[in-house]
């Protein structure tokens, strides 16, 4: 019996600062019928897909920017999306803004994607575990990446679900440049791992870069994907949002590394791929046998504490 898991990646275009929820939903939800049309199982929507990417803005009191997190999911704004897609029958995987307080009264902030299953019940929650950008106003930049400033840092690192007949992960953004997130989930025997970004084209630390940021996108997720023999779909929010430009792209590589399907516009558009999930073990189970060909013995320095 084949497990193929038809995907459908949702690019949107850009969400400006006084775009309203619903607006943006509807946008959401257009794309879902669209994927239904289409035959898909599940729909990857972008990371930080309700709202403009606010960490490009300081404020003195973070409180000030609360109005760009959910306190639940789903909620007012997001339970049409909740709704047509039980519907439709199709799953989705959904980047958003969490505040959360915890039992003992305190205040966390995340950034997160809900995986949901067919039948509208919610698989998990991934939150972002490598945060980047800075923690503080650098007012000499073009734009701020205030990402350290507006999030914690996952104290979960990389979980794995079972979803959609197979082995489903999920990362965020940044997660995608480090090849430590693609490796913990295949030693959980992911099949499919699903990633939303927001990547602006210049990035100030180094401009030398910025023309390599469609490169550079392709290269982590075909080599993650190919080195532990997975589905990886990457989704980008592209296209010049508040004056900012950011990187479109929107792709999925199958586990041998190639790419099946990318986007060809910045602006909403989505992209499909059918996901043969037992083609995950012509790799697993060879040249990517872990239990056979690893060597952890070795891999120490691997989790000793950073040297600087």
């Amino acid at each position: 019996m084949t497990r193929i898991v038809t995907v459908g990646a949702a690019q949107l275009g850009p969400v400006q600062r006084d775009d309203d929820r619903r607006a943006v939903v509807d946008r959401l939800r257009v794309m879902l019928a669209d994927a239904a049309s289409q035959g898909c199982d599940l729909v990857v929507f972008p990371e930080l897909a309700l709202t403009t990417f606010f960490p490009r803005w300081y404020v003195d009191d973070i409180t000030q920017a609360d109005h760009f997190y959910e306190t639940s999911m789903p909620n007012d704004a997001t339970q049409p999306l909740f709704d047509e897609a039980r519907d439709l029958e199709i799953g989705f995987c959904l980047g958003y803004a969490l505040l959360e307080t915890a039992d003992d009264g305190s205040t966390h902030r995340w950034n997160v994607q809900t995986l949901v299953e067919r039948d509208g019940s919610i698989v998990g929650t991934f939150k972002k575990v490598h945060i980047p950008g800075h923690e503080s106003n650098e007012p000499g930049r073009p734009f701020q990446h205030l990402e350290r400033y507006y999030f914690e840092p996952s104290p979960e690192g990389f979980g794995v679900w079972d979803a959609f007949g197979g082995r489903v992960g999920m990362m965020i953004c940044n997660d995608r440049r480090w090849p430590e997130s693609y490796r913990l989930m295949g030693l959980q025997g992911v099949e499919l791992i699903l990633c939303g970004y927001n990547t602006p084209l210049h990035y100030a630390p180094d401009p030398s870069q910025d023309p390599l940021q469609g490169f550079h996108n392709q290269l982590v997720m075909s080599s993650g994907a190919y080195q532990n023999g997975t589905f990886v779909v990457g989704v980008a929010k592209g296209g010049v949002e508040e004056g900012v430009d950011s990187l479109a792209e929107s792709s999925i590589f199958g586990p041998s590394g190639e790419l099946l399907a990318r986007a060809t516009t910045n602006d909403d558009e989505l992209i499909v791929a059918e996901c043969d999930l037992d083609w995950c073990g012509q790799y697993k189970n060879t040249l990517f046998d872990f239990a056979r060909y690893r060597r952890p013995d070795v891999y120490g320095p691997l989790t000793a504490p950073p040297s600087n």
